[in-house]
């Protein structure tokens, strides 16, 4: 099967999924499948047992189970058992088995991940240019039509809303120098399959009466609902031409101090099964991002970044609000293997309406709001936990490391200096080290909300009574070398022999099952593994 070709038959697979649930589904992007099932006698008691593998191969591997979880007052969750399997090879087919526990009910189903290598038709070369550049042309899951703008420059000097307006379909945009966009940089409409790689962004935006950039302008910008399959990869974007305000400043006439300003990447309510990894996304401190990564809607069913959407290798720096806000649905959202420094929020998952999302091996530093801010000067490392009513999908958190050298990084799990105690619910984790910062709760102490299961983490903060029966309360002890590189974006914090969380773990299926010692490590790096790397120059060196 070429690549993208597939595609071509998601919405008949999703009609499909509907009017014969008995049938799985799954949905692939590079390293990810999404899931999707409706067995009958599904039940609370019954979980879907995940297995899968290359056709070639005899050896199964196991995936996390899935969990009966149907949301009764939509029909955007598709089935009542969703779940992923992740951590594949791209271009690569897959067998997979699902069976539901205490039952005979078995079904195998076959998806391909996606290729990198996509096939290219036309090549178009356009030379340096200062007017919005049109592509209205589509090529084919076939024959992309690839945009090469290596050395090219845009610069529209604030003459145009965008530099590049995109209407077509199968599309690469490649390597190209954007700037000077009124609103922004690249701007995406009713498109699918979309691939944008290797450019440099800078210098976006307008400007408020109070002095701030305008709300969710963004380097890479859609409102499309209909938009879908965008690959952003490997790209720099930093610098938009005015910051967001701060949540000790004001930024309307009715005086509310919730950041406003501008962001690096805007979907609005897109359709998803995007991915966003191996960029780098920074500023300075007069250049603040608002989000990073998001828009709004966050009580809602969709959302950004949409559903069957991937986010990691990314390294997120400088904003005075969340730095990845995955809010509303959250099906089948995956988040992983980021660096997270110089944000406010890490990571914004207040309303996990669908699901499921996971969250892990993310590495985060310091948290910083100016003196005055509303909520503190310090957030949280995950925003869940606010409005309940929309917190109906399951939340999966797994070997995350919370940095704190100099008591300047984030707090917990729905908790921080300003906000302690939000209501967790719907709520795994496993294996993260939450060391937050001095007097603060690694967990918001709250659990009214239910159904949470903590467990096996590194906790230097407090955490609920009756939970962490295996946890470990402490603080943890790197290796003499550990840091992060900035420069090459590579970062290693790997346990010292002696220290707390070292062989502490547990295997998780699928996510956590290769470990050097009697047991996993708890946090995101294994000692034995090699160090992670970051950014547009992450495991090139492996690419042939």
């Amino acid at each position: 099967m070429k690549y993208l070709s597939f595609f071509t038959t998601v919405f008949l697979l999703f009609f499909f999924s509907i009017v014969n649930a008995q049938d799985p589904v799954a949905v692939p992007t590079f390293e990810s499948i999404g899931l999707y099932w409706s067995p009958k006698g599904g039940g609370k008691d019954k979980e879907v047992k995940v297995r899968f593998k290359t056709p070639d191969s005899n050896e199964w591997q196991e995936g996390l189970p899935m969990r009966y979880n149907p949301i009764d007052t939509v029909d955007l969750d598709l089935t009542d058992y969703r779940g992923s399997v992740v951590k594949l090879s791209p271009g690569t087919e897959y067998e997979i088995e699902l069976s539901l526990k205490k039952s005979n009910k078995k079904k195998i189903i076959h998806s391909k991940t996606w290729t990198e290598n996509f096939p290219v038709g036309k090549l178009v070369k356009p030379g340096n240019g200062n007017k919005q550049l049109e592509i209205s042309e589509s090529g084919t899951p076939e024959a992309y039509l690839l945009v090469d703008g290596t050395g090219i420059n845009i610069d529209v000097n604030n003459d145009d809303d965008f530099c590049i307006n995109i209407t077509g379909n199968y599309i690469i945009i490649r390597g190209f120098h954007l700037a000077g966009g009124r609103r922004g940089l690249i701007k995406l409409n009713d498109c699918h399959d979309i691939v944008i790689e290797n450019c440099d962004m800078t210098r976006w935006g307008e400007i408020t009466k109070y002095g701030y950039g305008v709300n969710y302008q963004a380097a890479v910008y859609s409102e499309s609902n209909s938009l879908e399959r965008v690959v952003i990869q490997r790209n720099r974007i930093h610098h938009p031409r005015y910051g967001s305000n701060s949540w000790a400043e004001p930024h309307s006439d009715d005086g509310s101090n919730h950041p406003e300003g501008p962001q690096g990447i805007s979907f609005e309510n897109s359709a998803g099964n995007h991915v966003i990894r191996y960029n780098e996304v920074w500023s300075d401190k007069d250049h603040q991002y608002n989000d990073i990564l998001g828009y709004g809607y966050n009580f809602s069913y969709r959302g950004f970044p949409g559903p069957d959407s991937d986010i990691y290798g990314n390294y997120l720096a400088n904003s005075y609000d969340d730095a990845i806000e995955s809010e509303g649905g959250n099906r089948n959202v995956r988040i992983w293997d980021n660096y997270i420094e110089d944000a406010y929020m890490a990571i914004g998952n207040v309303a996990t309406s669908i699901g499921p999302l996971y969250i892990w091996g993310n590495v985060t530093g310091r948290s910083y709001s100016p003196p005055g801010s509303s909520y503190g000067e310090y957030a949280m490392f995950l925003k869940m936990g606010e409005n309940g009513d929309w917190i109906r999908g399951l939340i999966y958190i797994f070997n995350n490391t919370i940095l704190n050298m100099n008591n300047d990084g984030f707090g917990g799990i729905g908790t921080s200096e300003g906000e302690p105690s939000r209501g967790l619910r719907n709520l795994t984790t496993r294996n993260n080290i939450l060391w937050v910062r001095e007097k603060g709760h690694s967990f918001s102490l709250n659990m009214d909300r239910g159904n949470n299961d903590l467990d096996f983490d590194l906790c230097s903060g407090d955490y609920p009574s009756g939970y962490e029966k295996n946890g470990i309360k402490g603080k943890p002890v790197f290796l003499e070398e550990a840091g992060f590189d900035f420069v090459s974006k590579t970062a290693n914090f790997k346990l010292a022999p002696t220290s707390p969380g070292v062989d502490a773990g547990v295997v998780i299926p699928n996510f956590k099952v290769n470990y050097h010692g009697k047991a996993p490590d708890m946090g995101a790096f294994e000692t034995g593994q090699p160090l992670k790397e970051y950014g547009v120059k992450a495991y090139l060196k492996n690419k042939h």
